[in-house]
Formats: structure tokens, C-alpha cells, sequence
């Protein structure tokens, strides 16, 4: 989900590499009232890497994530899963009742990066950036960027993360492009179910490098749909 506002409106106005420090570090969320857990909506996105790491960890399947832990929404013309806020609580479904997450070793991409958030340069380039206002955690201390981020082969996955941004981009630039308006919400059906079905109903296989699998799936999908990469 991309916003359209200048740095000075969400962050503290710089921009910062995985090597940087930056003060966003959270100490383990001691005494925190999980404010950051609750009231999200729609707004955990989950990528193709965030469920192989939930269906795998769980030793479930995106069919029963479905069931209670997440839930699909339209975001700019796409449909995407994110995580379920619960009834009632209004909070994240792998919350406990401790006020603690249920699934930090496979917390999403999204969990990982609060505070911080991506400032995408282009299409496939993106610096980090450090979000005001969002995390209610009292005297926050500084940690390099990739430590915080705590994700393995970070390089690798930040490649993912290009790639998966590229081509949800070109799906949104394909539904709206689509120039038959009586054909367009049928179109617009199949092209959704399309990657709802490739990139997340369909199980990847444990033990077999997710990368691998996803790009396979990637250069599948784009000549199917007549993508150039």
C-alpha cells in the first residue's frame, strides 16, 4: 500500500540504509501497552514471503488462515490478504492474551519493519524511514537498520520485496488500463484470482528455497499475462 504525502508528514525527514542506526529499536517492547497491535484494520498487508513463513511456521495452510488469522481486501485494484483484527478487541489476531505476538519468529515483513517503513525511489529501489508518531513505546534506542529488520538473507529478500512491488505495480497499471468497461470487472476478477492462486493458494514446498519457488512462479505468471519483467 503506497501513500502519497512528503517525508515530513510521516518520519523524521531522512532517509536510512541497512547499515545506518537509526533510533527505532523498541528493547523487547517492555511495559508497552501493544497500542501498535490494535485498531490496524486492513493495513497489514501480507506478501508471498509472509504467508510461506505463517503456513510453514504454523504447519498450516492459507485455506485455514483464512478461517480466523487473516482476511482479503481490495488495495488499489488488487486483492491482497492481511491480517484479521479479532471482534470485540479490535486487535491483531495473534495477539495474546499476555498482550505479546504469538508468531514474533514469523511476524510479517510489515510487523518487522515497525517503525520503520519503506520510501520506494523508483519501482524496485527503496530506502528505509523512520515513522513519528506510530510507536507509543517510551525512550526509544537506536539499532542499525538491518538488526532491527532481524530478517535472514536480507539481501536476497529485499530482492523478493523489488520484485513482488514491480509486478503488483504492473497489475495495477493493467486494471486500469483495461479499456472495454463491460469486460473490465470480469477481467479484473480473473486477473486476481490468477495471483491469489499462484502466489498464495498454492502451497510452496518446505525445505525447497521459497526464492526459487516465487520466481518461478514470477516469469510464469508475467509470460501468461504478457508482462515484460
Amino acid at each position: 500500500m503506497i501513500r502519497e504525502c512528503s517525508l515530513e508528514d510521516i518520519s523524521d525527514g531522512k532517509l536510512y540504509g541497512e547499515n545506518d542506526m537509526v533510533k527505532a529499536d523498541t528493547n523487547g517492547c517492555s511495559g508497552c501497552k501493544s497500542v501498535c497491535c490494535h485498531g490496524m484494520g486492513d493495513t497489514i498487508k501480507l506478501d508471498p514471503y509472509d504467508i510461506y513463513r505463517l503456513t510453514t511456521g504454523l504447519n498450516t495452510t492459507f485455506e485455514q488462515l483464512m478461517n480466523s488469522k487473516i482476511e482479503l481486501n481490495v488495495v488499489d485494484g488488487v486483492i491482497m490478504p492481511n491480517l484479521k483484527m479479532t471482534e470485540g478487541k479490535n486487535q491483531c489476531s495473534f495477539l495474546n492474551d499476555s498482550k505479546r505476538c504469538d508468531i514474533h519468529g514469523m511476524r510479517p515483513g510489515i510487523c518487522r519493519l515497525f517503525p520503520l517503513g519503506r520510501y520506494w525511489e523508483d519501482e524496485t529501489h527503496f530506502k528505509y524511514i523512520l515513522q513519528t508518531g506510530q510507536c507509543h513505546k517510551d525512550n526509544l534506542t537506536k539499532i542499525k537498520v538491518k538488526k532491527w529488520l532481524d530478517t535472514q538473507d536480507l539481501t536476497v529478500y529485499n530482492q523478493f520485496i523489488a520484485a513482488w512491488h514491480k509486478y503488483l505495480k504492473d497489475i495495477q497499471a493493467a486494471i486500469a488500463g483495461f479499456a472495454d468497461k463491460d469486460l473490465a470487472d470480469e477481467k479484473i476478477r480473473i486477473l486476481n484470482m490468477y495471483t491469489l492462486k499462484t502466489f498464495y493458494i498454492t502451497p510452496y514446498t518446505e525445505g525447497v528455497d521459497f526464492y526459487k519457488q516465487f520466481y518461478v512462479r514470477l516469469d510464469e505468471a508475467r509470460k501468461k499475462l504478457g508482462m515484460e519483467a
